[in-house]
């Protein structure tokens, strides 16, 4: 992936997507002992950085596909980004949905004007759901993270991020579905010749590291993790990317998790959620390694049901 090939993504999505912001904390630098510039896809439109993707994904779509609508099966950041993305550029957006999906979660797909349809909570049920819409109405299936459009979409909040900093010695995302990951990792290496891309992921769905390890596709048996982002697996399309890609994956514990968003929260007064956490939890984590640094952080999103908060 060039750099002129991630230009175009960007300036085609462009219109559809904010530039987020970059902040810094004095505070969180003398913790860390490195120099943090935290790249804020929590202020991204719905909220989260799959906005990108997701607007990426429905406009490479022919004009008829886009006319049929598009379709897939998420519980969460996916879903609303979606159906505001499809909205924003005049497509039907069909999600299949878990019946145990948080309502918060439904409410803000359907103020998005996406069609839910609700199925069993596990994966089996979430796919076949989403069949069924496709043969019903003829919409293109869009995976949250295993398109290459949507990888390369995700990619674009690293690329902003260089572009702002271009000194950056590190690069550090979360890692669920591999989706920002990748992304992440091409963007760094076509607009950085140094920058280094290290993943944080739960110890409790610690199934990218063990892919690592063994070369192919893990799963979890369980995910019993605060980070309901990155609950989900790699696809074939991200792995090859992430195999070849990420420096190292650093498993972090789920109280590790909580005393840093409650760090994001107290001391940078901004809304993350435990996903985003994650990523300079890892930071923490590797501190003694990497002192010094100027290290990049992608905050992926901050939709959080404060009615259920951790802290």
């Amino acid at each position: 992936m060039n750099k002129s090939h991630l230009q175009s993504v960007y300036n085609q999505i462009k219109p559809y997507v904010h530039r987020t912001p970059v902040l810094t904390s004095q505070l969180l630098n003398e913790i860390s002992q490195v120099k943090l510039f935290f790249k804020c896809e929590n202020f991204q439109k719905m909220g989260a950085f799959k906005m990108r993707g997701a607007t990426n994904a429905i406009l490479n779509l022919t004009k008829e596909q886009q006319s049929k609508g598009v379709v897939t099966h998420s519980s969460g950041n996916f879903a609303q980004a979606l159906s505001l993305a499809a909205k924003s550029i005049g497509v039907k957006a069909y999600i299949a949905m878990p019946k145990n999906a948080p309502q918060v979660k439904k409410n803000a797909v359907l103020g998005y004007g996406g069609i839910i349809r609700e199925c069993e909570p596990n994966t089996l049920a979430r796919e076949a759901e989403a069949n069924k819409i496709q043969k019903e109405t003829g919409a293109t299936f869009i995976h949250p993270s295993n398109d290459i459009n949507v990888i390369y979409g995700q990619g674009t909040a690293a690329m902003e991020l260089l572009e702002d900093y271009p000194e950056l010695d590190y690069m550090f995302a979360s890692v669920g579905g591999g989706g920002l990951l990748a992304g992440t990792i091409l963007a760094a290496n076509a607009f950085s010749n140094s920058c280094k891309v290290i993943a944080g992921e739960p110890a409790n769905a610690d199934d990218a590291y063990r892919s690592l390890i063994s070369g192919k596709i893990e799963f979890n048996q369980t995910t019993n993790t605060i980070a309901d982002g990155l609950r989900t697996n790699l696809g074939d399309k991200n792995f090859p990317i992430i195999k070849t890609g990420v420096e190292r994956i650093i498993l972090v514990e789920e109280n590790e998790i909580i005393e840093v968003m409650k760090l994001i929260w107290e001391r940078m007064k901004i809304i993350v959620e435990p996903s985003s956490a994650v990523a300079l939890a890892a930071v923490l984590k590797h501190k003694k390694n990497i002192k010094g640094k100027k290290v990049g952080v992608i905050l992926s999103g901050g939709n959080v049901d404060i009615s259920n908060l951790p802290f």
